[in-house]
């Protein structure tokens, strides 16, 4: 198969799964209606809770997973690089005019890269609810690469950095000739040299990691520092 021929990922349809998968119908209900229950008490944004569309709320734990899995960021709009398309704007005139209600405190949760340069793939805007729940209000640009989620799986924690730099060097072990370093090599020779092969490209991973300020997901999907 053609890797142009397969479905882009779209970062919407991937929270939907994972509230799917985190909670049946009744537990979703009971969610909502604890949000419900709380809007008297908090501040932030005034909606209406009953002209609010259910299918794009969603809480913060599922966005913080889908951030995780795809190296994405969920960061205040006033990080974000790009300018809000018309589209975005007119979205939050509509919702504000139904609410009757200004909005504030938006976020966003697009690919890193979008909170330092110019760029469209698959950002969404979302407006504080409470209670640690989010309105989708608008999503624009591209969607994800096919293979993102499996390209960003070496960044989700040390395990599967170490994992890759192994198979790495399994490889380069593999191809490079043995009669270059011994007459009669042996199994000891092959072992020798993947451990020579390991710790010179887990040196360049981690010189990499280092110079360039790099860390893992789980520490930059919410991190407005961190260049990720």
């Amino acid at each position: 198969m053609k890797l142009n021929a397969l479905p882009r990922t779209n970062v919407k349809v991937a929270l939907d799964k994972i509230r799917a998968y985190e909670l049946t119908a009744n537990e979703q209900e009971t969610a909502l209606k604890t949000l419900y229950d709380s809007f008297e008490i908090r501040t932030t944004n005034a909606f209406n809770f009953d002209l609010l569309d259910r299918n794009k709320i969603y809480h913060l734990e599922q966005i913080k997973k889908v951030s995780i899995n795809y190296r994405l960021r969920f960061l205040d709009l006033k990080y974000f690089k790009n300018k809000l398309p018309e589209s975005a704007h007119q979205d939050i005139q509509q919702l504000e005019t139904l609410h009757e209600t200004h909005l504030s405190g938006f976020k966003i949760m697009a690919p890193s890269a979008l909170f330092r340069l110019e760029k469209a793939d698959d950002p969404l805007l979302f407006a504080p609810l409470g209670n640690d729940f989010y309105y989708l209000v608008h999503k624009w640009g591209n969607d994800l690469h096919p293979l993102r989620r499996l390209m960003m799986l070496p960044f989700k924690n040390i395990w599967n950095l170490l994992g890759l730099v192994l198979a790495i060097s399994f490889v380069v072990t593999e191809i490079m000739p043995k009669n270059l370093f011994t007459k009669s090599p042996d199994a000891s020779t092959y072992w020798m040299l993947l451990f020579f092969n390991f710790k010179a490209i887990a040196s360049v991973v981690l010189f990499y990691g280092f110079a360039l300020g790099k860390n893992f997901n789980p520490a930059i999907w919410n991190n407005k520092y961190n260049k990720a």
